[in-house]
């Protein structure tokens, strides 16, 4: 049975009511804690599955990055791990150990010294 949530304009508590679909905005409803019958339906959020192709254009995209500044290690780290997450794939533990560093502010230049056999031998560049 689908369930719909639901913010009380009396009390403002937050409820979840069960309802079949038939029911839905045919049964009148009230609020399980103060009985109000004055209730506003809650839209959540929701998901929108993407395949791999539409995830790697997105990344592509430098508009989709919002305020990166590739001068800022914060802001590099913050995108590197936004692209790791949406690549969905299990990053190797340099690539955290990179990107822990990128978040407390090290230098770019200084982790690709101290790291040399990053990216296998290819210019991983920062």
């Amino acid at each position: 049975m689908p369930s719909y949530d639901y913010r009380c304009a009396n009390c403002s508590k937050r409820s979840v009511i069960y309802q079949t679909y038939e029911e839905y905005g045919q049964m009148p409803i009230e609020c399980p804690y103060c009985g109000s019958k004055d209730l506003r339906r809650i839209i959540g959020r929701i998901r929108i599955a993407k395949s791999e192709d539409s995830r790697l254009e997105d990344l592509s995209d430098p508009s989709s990055w919002g305020d990166f500044d590739e001068n800022d290690p914060k802001s590099m780290a913050k995108m590197m791990r936004k692209m790791g997450n949406e690549l969905g794939e299990d990053m190797p533990a340099e690539f955290d150990e990179v990107v822990d560093r990128l978040e407390a502010g090290d230098d770019p230049e200084q982790i690709e010294k101290d790291m040399p056999d990053l990216g296998g031998g290819d210019d991983f560049g920062f």
